[in-house]
């Protein structure tokens, strides 16, 4: 809770002070790879690779 409030708190003082977009554009180019990466990546896949995530990590049913 206190980090959030202090993540907050940054971003309104470099808001303030007109810091922002110099300190969120490498947030920012993270995201966007991040993005082309999933999208590079059909729907499909991402299902199964889910459905197979949740089929080894389920809890055993005894």
């Amino acid at each position: 809770m206190l980090r959030t409030i202090a993540v907050a708190l940054l971003g309104l003082y470099l808001i303030a002070i007109g810091l922002w977009p110099p300190a969120a554009a490498p947030v920012a180019a993270a995201l966007t790879g991040a993005a082309v990466i999933v999208g590079l990546v059909p729907g499909p896949a991402w299902l199964g690779l889910g459905v197979i995530t949740w089929l080894r990590n389920r809890k055993a049913v005894a």
